[in-house]
């Protein structure tokens, strides 16, 4: 069953028009989900953008401690905090005119939802690329 946050046409988007992922929360530490997701992201092509307030670097790409510090365009902005903490960068993606907003798996907010969707943002909420890839069989 597809949601209004999980069409195909947002997701497929993403996964194949966004070159540059911001991801927000993305840390060094390898046994991280954001870190496991980033590093495939990678293998996938995709130039990775950790978004961080300790802003480090990570898999090799330098970190930002916001989405406004970046100073190139981000494509989609993968945001791996919880469902309380997820809307504000949603809005924040919004303002710097990134193409679309990717919710993890078990982020949801319908409100940021509405409000990304309202500014012409694409936006897929709970789920993952990875998952989205195997769906695809890619």
């Amino acid at each position: 069953m597809t949601t209004d946050w999980q069409q195909r046409e947002d997701v497929d988007w993403m996964l194949d028009e966004g070159k540059t992922w911001a991801i927000v929360g993305l840390s060094g530490d390898p046994s991280r989900t954001a870190y496991q997701i980033a590093a495939a992201l990678q293998r996938a092509g995709k130039r990775i953008v950790p978004i961080h307030p300790d802003a480090p670097t990570v898999l090799g790409e330098q970190g930002y401690a916001s989405l406004a510090e970046v100073p190139f365009p981000i494509d989609v902005v993968d945001v791996f905090r919880r469902s309380e903490a997820a809307g504000p960068y949603a809005d924040e993606a919004v303002a710097i005119g990134a193409g679309g907003v990717w919710f993890q798996l078990g982020v949801v907010d319908p409100e940021a939802f509405t409000r990304t969707s309202a500014a012409g943002v694409r936006m897929v909420m709970d789920t993952c690329p990875m998952i989205e890839w195997r769906k695809r069989g890619s």
